[in-house]
């Protein structure tokens, strides 16, 4: 185990972040030289507070199966290529978790019973990070091609995870994705400030050099049919993602000004990556100069609250129906499962108002036709209800309104038609205990038939999934398969 008495001896410590006015003027991450460059100084005593339990639910809690004890371990004695090694084991893109992750490990923490748990997370992305800047991520190419061809369909996490698993296992694999660049939201919908695209980069590099091949600006469906697809390939993994934007329909919807998260935020990062923010010709949303509300309380409510600082925001307000959180874990939430306590983001330490437990009675426009103002109403759980607050109605400024309230399932176009895929009572395409669809040599991956959920639980199917296609084709795996389709988290 790591040092008998670390947790005796320390105490939690995270990386420091850059000053908030500093940061504010610009896209870059908001760790001096990243979150693992950021913790180097005191990495060895943070691992060494690692209890090596007899049962260690920092595992439960994570959906990737991280063997954590024991690269805490490798990480306090200084063993690094034993670290990385152990990492890369059970996930294949630890500098994206690392960054993106909610680290419902840490809440699982049996440290975390009566102190604050490990700094997992931040030992993690060390970890990986120190990696990369030592040559110690190298391709693994196949040592044999086994003749069988596989297209992925979505370049996200679960996407790239089940490409590069079946890559290594000797198909020929080709991931198609519709954006004109690869790494679906993890390249337009993670702000730069909360991930560098050169992660993405090098990570894609890698999968190149191993034979992984990437067709970008393709739209399966449209530009390419489904029946194509099933002629070209043995067989496809469909890891298109939750991307149906839960909407709001109160009167005055219609207005202009009010948009998705998800036709906000690639615009943000194509400008803040120097790309045409607009490249198919659609109008320009910009925070600049304008009052924003952001309607949700989650990551991508605080990614939208970022990037409007960035771009100008005159002010921000972010809505949340929920009544604020506790600040500590309540009865109701025992550990190990994950609390729904009080959350302060890097974004939420730059500016912005929060505001709990309201309802959005109405858009309110102004003459042209765009929204000017929201009329609010505060609410109060009563037998499991939201009530209104009687007298509590009031309006505040608003030229541009988000709706940050999560997502309801993948698109339903022509590639799920085309392919007759049967579809769930939530919206999410239906599979069976092997991650297989109701078309045969076809599988899905990720949100796209989980539901919305967290980076890890996409990786973690993406992997899985790989397994069950390589069984598909050739009989049997040497694969990992981490977790079944049907499993649910304790942790979140």
């Amino acid at each position: 185990m790591a040092d008998p008495k670390g947790f005796l001896k320390h105490g939690r410590e995270v990386a420091d972040r850059r000053p908030v006015e500093e940061r504010k003027q610009d896209w870059q991450e908001v760790y001096p030289g990243g979150p693992g460059r950021a913790l180097l100084p005191i990495i060895t005593e943070q691992a060494g507070r690692c209890m090596d339990c007899g049962i260690p639910f920092c595992h439960q809690g994570c959906p990737l199966g991280n063997i954590i004890p024991e690269w805490n371990d490798l990480v306090w004695r200084d063993d690094w290529d034993g670290a990385i090694e152990r990492l890369h084991a059970t996930n294949n893109f630890p500098e994206f978790t690392g960054r993106l992750c909610p680290a419902p490990c840490e809440t699982a923490c049996v440290l975390g019973i009566n102190q604050d748990p490990v700094t997992i997370k931040n030992v993690e992305v060390s970890i990986i990070d120190r990696a990369w800047e030592s040559g110690a991520v190298r391709p693994q190419p196949p040592e044999w091609l086994s003749g069988r061809t596989v297209a992925v369909v979505g370049s996200g996490p679960a996407g790239l995870a089940a490409a590069q698993q079946l890559t290594r296992a000797g198909h020929t694999v080709a991931v198609y994705e519709r954006a004109d660049r690869i790494g679906g939201l993890l390249r337009y919908g993670i702000p730069e400030f909360k991930m560098e695209k050169r992660h993405l980069d090098k990570r894609l590099d890698q999968m190149r050099r191993e034979g992984t091949v990437f067709r970008s600006g393709v739209d399966v469906g449209t530009d390419l049919t489904a029946e194509h697809l099933r002629h070209r390939y043995d067989a496809v993994v469909l890891a298109v993602g939750s991307t149906v934007g839960r909407d709001l329909p109160a009167p005055g919807r219609e207005l202009g000004g009010i948009h998705q998260a998800m036709e906000f935020l690639p615009q943000g990062n194509r400008a803040a990556l120097g790309l045409d923010p607009v490249p198919d010709g659609e109008a320009r949303i910009s925070a600049e100069g304008k009052d924003v509300v952001i309607i949700g309380g989650g990551d991508t409510g605080a990614d939208c609250l970022g990037t409007s600082i960035r771009e100008g925001a005159a002010s921000i307000t972010q809505l949340e129906i929920m009544p604020r959180p506790a600040d500590e874990r309540v009865d109701a939430q025992p550990w190990p499962t994950y609390p729904m306590t009080y959350k302060v983001s890097s974004a939420h330490e730059e500016g912005g108002e929060r505001v709990y437990a309201v309802s959005t009675k109405e858009f309110v426009g102004d003459d042209d036709g765009n929204v000017a103002a929201l009329r609010l109403v505060e609410v109060e759980m009563r037998d499991g209800r939201f009530e209104e607050v009687e007298g509590s109605e009031r309006e505040i400024p608003a030229q541009l309104v988000l709706l940050a309230m999560g997502f309801t399932g993948p698109e339903q176009g022509d590639l799920v038609t085309d392919l007759g895929l049967e579809l769930d009572e939530r919206g999410a395409i239906r599979r069976d205990d092997s991650y297989a669809t109701s078309v045969p040599g076809v599988y899905v991956a990720g949100d796209a038939g989980r539901g919305q959920s967290l980076i890890v639980w996409a990786i973690a199917e993406g992997r899985a999934a790989a397994a069950a296609v390589d069984t598909f084709l050739t009989g049997s795996t040497t694969l990992p398969s981490p977790i079944s389709p049907t499993e649910r988290p304790l942790s979140v």
